[in-house]
């Protein structure tokens, strides 16, 4: 069984900043060991897990694994602590050649090698290799396992249809849930599957789209966080009581903090500007969405207030402290040299006092241990930090059985309640 009342886990985006997530999650299986009798941590604190782009793999990691919570988040964090970029992309010299290097000849020769060798390159680079990791990591077919035994809720991962322009949440649950459908989104319910994760996690340009679907309804995806515009939506429609939100930035950037530079920007600086309006912005809208709606709801009368379809939604918001750009300027020589010549070639500097250095770029890139394991234990620390706010929003320590009656701090609401085998 999973805990209650009903907790849904939301998993941002954000490439090998996804490291974070697991720092955060097995801080939070250390507190359960802590405060937690043994039978009452054979429960399932997430009955429903939402996760986008990097997020989703994680996401369907956990979801796949639903009866051996702890044990899956140590599994989940050794992988991720020993991650190599040659896991998730080709990193070697031919690899990088036959995608990274075609792609930017045809920024710079363009038609002409276009109609001489009908040169069609896909991505920056070939995520090839996710495959393989996807099939030992994410042991899909135990989802139904899971949802009988009443281990999990429900499951949806998100990915942005190029196809039909719309953002697709793809869900899966063990009891019967309707779809919804709102302004350029809509619900899915099917069975997940290793394509949805590969389709939620491909980067624009940076990895190929991905096909989902039959013959007849087959489309062409990419990253769930393109087009996000309520990232909380799909945890709340499918039942969420309150939701444990974890990011991969921080929500807000202090001014003082940032380098300025009067010189022109690189390609990228701006790639990496463009990532993070992808995968951090619509996040941290949406809290502020989430907030605005429960001070709203906190100001009307009892009567008025249960006569509207909205209602408040505790929520405890985990992001990161430090400036995981940052973090990754001081580890952009782990990367492979070919990848590293590649990004080079877009104005990726190793200088990480150059604000044109392109580190926030690399960031999503760095699939090497050094950089992954300092997101971990920044994770980690994060959730140590804030130990009395994670016990009190669990309500560990008190029964798991009734909702709290007191608000955690960190409490808001979401814009979204608007749309009613490891390795």
């Amino acid at each position: 069984m999973y805990e209650t009342p009903l907790t849904g886990l939301v998993l941002s985006g954000g490439g090998a900043r996804a490291a974070y997530q697991v720092g955060v999650l097995r801080a939070i299986a250390r507190l359960r060991r802590e405060v937690l009798d043994p039978r009452e941590r054979q429960r399932n604190p997430f009955g429903i897990i939402v996760g986008t782009s990097a997020g989703a793999i994680n996401a369907a990691a956990l979801a796949c694994h639903a009866d051996r919570f702890e044990a899956t988040v140590e599994v989940l964090a050794k992988v991720w602590e020993g991650f190599r970029a040659e896991q998730v992309y080709r990193a070697d010299s031919l690899g990088v050649i036959r995608s990274g290097a075609q792609w930017l000849t045809m920024l710079s020769l363009g038609w002409v090698i276009a109609r001489w060798r009908k040169l069609r390159p896909r991505s920056l680079l070939d995520n090839e290799p996710l495959h393989g990791l996807l099939q030992r990591m994410v042991p899909v077919q135990r989802l139904p396992l899971v949802f009988a035994r009443r281990q999990l809720h429900a499951l949806a991962v998100t990915a942005s249809s190029y196809t039909s322009g719309q953002h697709v949440t793809f869900f899966d649950a063990g009891t019967p849930l309707d779809p919804w459908l709102r302004s350029q989104r809509r619900a899915v319910r099917s069975s997940i599957t290793h394509a949805h994760l590969l389709a939620s996690s491909a980067i624009p340009f940076v990895f190929p789209a991905a096909r989902i679907g039959n013959e007849q309804d087959a489309g062409w995806y990419g990253d769930g966080s393109m087009r996000q515009t309520a990232p909380l939506s799909p945890a709340i429609h499918l039942g969420a009581q309150r939701l444990l939100i974890i990011g991969a930035g921080r929500m807000h950037e202090p001014p003082s903090e940032r380098t300025t530079s009067n010189g022109y920007p690189s390609l990228a600086q701006i790639a990496g500007h463009a990532m993070a309006n992808i995968f951090l912005d619509a996040l941290a809208v949406d809290v502020e969405r989430m907030q605005r709606i429960n001070r709203t709801l906190a100001l009307l009368p009892d009567g008025v207030r249960q006569d509207t379809p909205l209602r408040p939604m505790e929520s405890l918001v985990i992001a990161p402290s430090q400036r995981l750009d940052d973090i990754a300027a001081r580890h952009l020589n782990c990367l492979p040299t070919p990848v590293r010549t590649l990004l080079r070639g877009v104005g990726v500097s190793s200088n990480a006092g150059d604000a044109r250095g392109g580190s926030a770029l690399a960031s999503y890139l760095l699939f090497e241990r050094p950089y992954t394991r300092e997101l971990t234990a920044l994770g980690e620390a994060d959730v140590q930090a804030r130990r009395d706010e994670v016990l009190q929003f669990f309500a560990w320590g008190r029964s798991t059985r009734a909702m709290p009656t007191a608000t955690a701090t960190t409490t808001a609401a979401t814009g979204s309640a608007l749309d009613l085998e490891l390795p």
